[in-house]
């Protein structure tokens, strides 16, 4: 009778009785946000992190001065910890003030006063942790104290404190730090005072200190192994900093060596998030290294959540800040939010949601049925999946499927600040060069490349034709006859921009010296495509660029390596064409016209100019144009810089990507941002309609499990009375 109720049991399991549901009972109904990670996040220090990936967890915890305005758009600063959004005061070489709009050349110092608000408290942590005496309990900690410490939740007892200027001022330092490699360190060191003096000094310390450790150990010494047992602790306060000034506990300044209006913006970001000394100290451990217990992975912030689970094998959890600040959900917004009811919380106090479970799913398919069943909030759409979830109107505008729409889920859209484009190597013999010649080659090569094609094709029409490198939502974009690209598009006020004929691109083509695909001497004229694209969608999207390039002659010969040595051939400029993109990292145009200016080249100067365009009327009017406020003359100055990267034609301009992302019903103010990275604060979700839907979309289909009971019955009916009749007769 035992293998009888084994039987009916495995039965049970294998009918898909037990559901798949990957959380536990008691969190059923409660304020908890749920969505996905595919891969552990690297650096969870604001010195170091620069990732999508891993700002929408650090920006829940840690806070920079400022922030985006969570509605308006075009996107506005507003304060975050700061009492106000600075003023800058200008002055020149002598000293003395300048007005507000004065030009560049003519500041010498441009000084920026942050006032944080007080009162703020960081959340509980274990390094702020004292005794009776006033004492940090865990700042020596021995091996012995770390046997049953795997994770900060697993510390007894923590503490807080109050947020102060000088834990901004700490944190800039920290940017100069050599052992973190700030991944802007370069791009600061241009504009903030005394910055690359400090960096560099700092460096020398950690130099000469590594020098005596390998001379007192001699041949055998490892660095590593000693610097993980033993850390080395640098002074930050060793050397001054002439670029940031501690005013008092509450204020502090940053002084730039030229007029630089962009710095606000990288006050939003979190590299300028404050950082308590008392973190750095606990972290620098040798006992809590040993246990990978790091800053850059158990942050230490004000925000509006902690960090409580990091486990890079299943899942992230985040949980309210006890200790977070009043803020409240804002009131002023776009015209259509009120319709949109993304104004239904005005007022109300921050956050909403009690916790974030982030699930490791490494497939999107898993991820994408769980989210259908109703275990993630929110998704985004392959293209596997595009067709099962959109569905076009007549005007050709997107829309949830009738599947989708059944179970209430919403679309929005949103176009990304971002470009990608095809980047010519200027100085390759064959593409690069700034002839009349090589110009119309490359615009030939611009015209046979049709995206307006390519992204109905691969990215299911998430994409706008780009015209130049500032997408949507930046100043100077421009889509209407001044805006368009007049080498590569004809305009007219009935049709809009349709891109020139092969016919055009032939004739382009031949008087680059190539008529038919081939030069003077009658040699085909081939193009080489580096890249790292591996996967099926990979071989379908060069064989679509191998047939445009077929249609006007050229040949395109594909050559395809692995990522490092990918990098190490755009690092030395040693490539014909590639694929390439940039998403910003803020609203400025600046921050895209960047890409092409010529001090930035990648192959000379290691910057982000990977096409390695040099054009002195181009670099002239960049470096007008990077420190001016937005203005009509500052949008004519971009006009005459985007007409010339049309004219030399550096890139092929393909598109700017749009997202779609699906959100269920129960996910209240979702609004896409670009900019804005600590959103999770304004969501709130109903965990009873979200628990409703669940029992409703998972319903156990039962039939099976009974005929399966039923036949395992007739089954074991002759088994039953074989062993019933011999244990009988055993019995006699």
């Amino acid at each position: 009778m035992r293998h009888f109720i084994l039987l009916i049991s495995a039965s049970l399991i294998l009918c898909g009785c037990i559901l798949n549901n990957p959380y536990p009972s008691e969190q059923r109904g409660k304020n908890i946000y749920y969505s996905t990670f595919d891969e552990e996040p690297k650096h969870l220090d604001p010195a170091q992190s620069y990732s999508s990936d891993e700002y929408r967890l650090i920006c829940q915890i840690y806070e920079p001065p400022l922030q985006y305005h969570y509605l308006k758009r075009p996107y506005e600063l507003i304060p975050l910890t700061a009492q106000e959004v600075p003023t800058p005061k200008y002055f020149g070489a002598d000293g003395n003030a300048l007005p507000k709009e004065s030009p560049a050349e003519q500041v010498a110092r441009a000084v920026y006063e942050i006032q944080i608000q007080p009162g703020i408290l960081y959340q509980e942590h274990p390094c702020f942790a004292k005794d009776d005496k006033g004492d940090f309990l865990y700042h020596r900690l021995s091996s012995e104290e770390m046997r049953d410490i795997y994770q900060i939740r697993d510390f007894k007892y923590t503490g807080t404190r109050e947020l102060s200027a000088a834990d901004y001022v700490y944190q800039i330092k920290r940017l100069a730090d050599p052992r973190l490699h700030c991944p802007i360190l370069s791009t600061l060191e241009k504009y903030i005072l005394g910055m690359e003096e400090y960096a560099t000094a700092l460096n020398h310390d950690l130099e000469a200190e590594r020098k005596k450790r390998r001379e007192s150990a001699g041949a055998t010494y490892n660095q590593e192994l000693d610097e993980q047992r033993n850390p080395i602790s640098l002074d930050l306060d060793a050397h001054p900093f002439g670029g940031v000034e501690l005013v008092n506990r509450y204020t502090y300044r940053i002084i730039l060596k030229e007029k630089y209006p962009q710095i606000l913006y990288w006050l939003a970001m979190p590299f300028f998030s404050p950082m308590p000394k008392e973190a750095v100290i606990f972290y620098e451990q040798g006992a809590l290294k040993n246990r990978n217990i790091t800053l850059d992975r158990f942050p230490v912030g004000t925000g509006a959540y902690r960090l409580d689970i990091i486990d890079p094998h299943k899942e992230i959890v985040l949980k309210r800040n006890e200790h977070f600040h009043s803020e409240l959900y804002p009131s002023s917004s776009e015209s259509e939010d009120g319709k949109l009811g993304l104004l239904s919380d005005t007022g109300k106090h921050l956050p909403f949601i009690d916790m974030a479970v982030y699930k490791l799913e490494k497939e999107f398919i898993p991820r994408w049925n769980k989210f259908l069943q109703g275990y993630y909030d929110v998704s985004s759409i392959s293209s596997d999946t595009f067709d099962q979830a959109i569905q076009f109107t007549d005007q050709g505008d997107p829309q949830v499927s009738e599947v989708l729409h059944g179970k209430n889920i919403r679309l929005l859209t949103n176009v990304e600040t971002a470009t990608y484009y095809l980047a010519f190597n200027m100085l390759d013999d064959v593409v690069g060069g700034y002839t009349e010649e090589k110009r119309k080659l490359r615009q030939a090569i611009s015209i046979a490349m049709d995206y307006e094609e390519y992204i109905e094709i691969f990215t299911n029409g998430r994409g706008i034709p780009s015209y130049s490198p500032v997408p949507p939502g930046i100043f100077g974009y421009e889509d209407e006859e001044s805006g368009i690209n007049p080498y590569v598009y004809n305009f007219s006020k009935e049709h809009g921009a349709l891109r020139k004929s092969l016919d055009e691109a032939k004739r382009l083509l031949a008087e680059a010296g190539y008529a038919g695909g081939k030069d003077r001497n009658g040699k085909p004229l081939t193009i080489y495509f580096d890249n790292a694209w591996v996967g099926a969608g990979a071989t379908a999207r060069l064989s679509w660029m191998r047939k445009k390039l077929e249609a006007i002659g050229i040949t395109m010969k594909n050559r395809t390596t692995d990522y490092n040595r990918f990098r190490d051939k755009v690092r030395n400029g040693n490539f014909q064409l590639l694929s390439w993109g940039w998403l910003a990292d803020y609203p400025d145009p600046e921050n895209f016209l960047f890409l092409l200016y010529g001090p930035n080249s990648q192959a000379e100067y290691d910057g982000e100019n990977v096409a390695n365009y040099k054009n002195p009327q181009y670099d002239r009017l960049f470096e007008q144009m990077r420190s001016m406020e937005n203005n009509p003359q500052r949008l004519a100055i971009i006009r005459e810089m985007k007409h010339i990267l049309q004219r030399d034609a550096p890139w092929v301009f393909t598109y700017h990507p749009v997202s779609f992302g699906l959100y269920h019903h129960w996910v209240k103010n979702a609004k896409p941002s670009n900019m804005a990275n600590n959103t999770l604060k304004y969501l709130r979700v109903n965990g009873g309609q979200r628990e409703n839907n669940r029992q409703e979309w998972n319903r156990p289909v039962l039939w099976p499990i009974g005929i399966a009971v039923a036949l395992l019955f007739v089954f074991a009916i002759p088994a039953t009375i074989t062993i019933w009749r011999r244990e009988r007769g055993k019995a006699k």
